[in-house]
């Protein structure tokens, strides 16, 4: 059984849907429930997508605070940005490959905004953290076998790094956890200073 690395001092919960940032922050210890955020996604004219992701994040935090007024709740959005281009959600696989066929060969920017907000205090953290990948130079028919494969349809930019999409990346410059979903080292850093989690040294004492 492994040793968690942190431990929960208080009430958190995720207001995500998404399994990959419930396996990020559980990785660590951190086991919290999920609350998943119905909010309107639409992206506004002319917003960047660093003002994109911030903003849904914070909406995501909004809705679920409400409903729990003493609990810390953390949201995240994440997207891929391509030159001014906002790379959400594929639709279909042709919309995936589609996406796919643009970034490969080139440099692209992921992007996570995050919140931490409790009501009780009137916290209201928000950040984004920006990390580049590098897709090797894929022909079409490649990256359309992937696309079929299913992985990419709830994934920002067509393509999980953390699962079957690994293959797609030539590198990876910045945070991996933030391509995967959440930026761990900015959040754990967060969650100590507030003193949501605390280091699980009691085991190593024993």
């Amino acid at each position: 059984m492994r040793i968690p690395i942190f431990t929960l001092k208080k009430s958190l919960i995720l207001a995500s849907a998404s399994p990959r940032r419930q396996w990020l922050l559980a990785s660590v210890g951190i086991n919290c429930p999920a609350h998943s955020a119905s909010i309107d996604e639409t992206r506004l004219p002319g917003e960047s997508g660093e003002g994109y992701v911030r903003r849904l994040a914070e909406a995501k935090a909004q809705a679920v605070a409400g409903r729990f007024p003493p609990s810390f709740v953390l949201a995240a959005d994440t997207v891929v940005c391509q030159n001014r281009r906002v790379l959400g959600k594929p639709s279909s696989p042709a919309e995936a490959a589609r996406m796919l066929v643009a970034l490969a060969g080139k440099t692209h920017r992921v992007l996570t905004g995050y919140c931490l907000m409790q009501k009780t205090s009137g916290l209201n953290a928000v950040g984004c953290v920006a990390s580049r990948v590098r897709f090797a130079a894929w022909d079409p028919d490649t990256l359309a076998a992937y696309a079929a494969c299913g992985e990419s349809l709830d994934k920002a930019g067509a393509y999980g790094i953390q699962g079957v999409g690994a293959f797609l990346a030539e590198s990876v410059s910045g945070s991996f956890t933030n391509v995967v979903g959440l930026p761990l080292a900015e959040i754990i850093i967060l969650f100590l200073n507030l003193g949501i989690i605390a280091p699980a040294v009691s085991a190593l004492k024993e």
